[in-house]
């Protein structure tokens, strides 16, 4: 960004090759871009990723209905067990029962599910969502989990540009180094046969 800084001083200086002003120009607009360019584009793909996500939540929560269950018994073990970690781990907080429970059409309906380990016990009532045929599905998202995704979807499109402006103004800059390079060893070539050579073309 250096080469930015000095573009109004390189317009009046006598050393001021052609590439050094196009690498100024080139640090200049990479520039405006990550101050423009990058926060619109994290905007719009936030605002559109809030807009599509709180779209699922109402639709969720039109197709999902609370109830509540009855634990009736502890579900039998599924054969083969925890396969993975994870799973372990989410058996130690949550437990298989067979539970009893009031589908949207009024019919009582029984079943496994999983609840927390401290609602496992006989007897105990828990919450549980049902589409609308009774079967149990998973809680509807919350709105702020809506937006805290919609967030991350928008800083990750700006960090994504930003690094697409940087890595094209990277590969800008290089391209303007080997072709001063190039220039240099031409111009070097032109005069270096007279290297040394006291009054030569005098």
């Amino acid at each position: 960004m250096r080469a930015a800084i000095g573009l109004w001083r390189w317009r009046h200086n006598p050393l001021r090759r052609t590439t050094d002003l196009a690498e100024a120009w080139v640090a200049f607009t990479a520039a405006a871009l990550l101050c423009l360019l990058v926060p619109l584009t994290g905007w719009a793909a936030g605002a559109s990723a809030d807009a599509s996500l709180q779209r699922a939540v109402r639709a969720q929560h039109e197709q999902r209905l609370p109830t509540t269950a009855r634990v009736l018994r502890s579900a039998d073990r599924p054969a083969g067990g925890a396969g993975t970690a994870d799973v372990a781990g989410e058996e130690r907080l949550r437990r298989s029962v067979v539970a009893r429970w009031t589908a949207p059409d009024g019919s009582v309906r029984t079943g496994t599910v999983t609840t927390a380990r401290r609602t496992s016990a006989p007897g105990a009532d828990f919450a549980l969502w049902t589409d609308r045929s009774g079967h149990p599905v998973a809680a509807p998202m919350r709105a702020g989990v809506a937006r805290a995704h919609a967030a991350i979807a928008g800083l990750t499109a700006a960090l994504l540009t930003g690094l697409m402006v940087e890595t094209v103004r990277r590969l800008a800059v290089r391209r303007l180094v080997l072709l001063r390079y190039a220039r240099l060893d031409r111009a070097w070539a032109a005069t270096g046969p007279d290297w040394g050579r006291t009054g030569t073309g005098s």
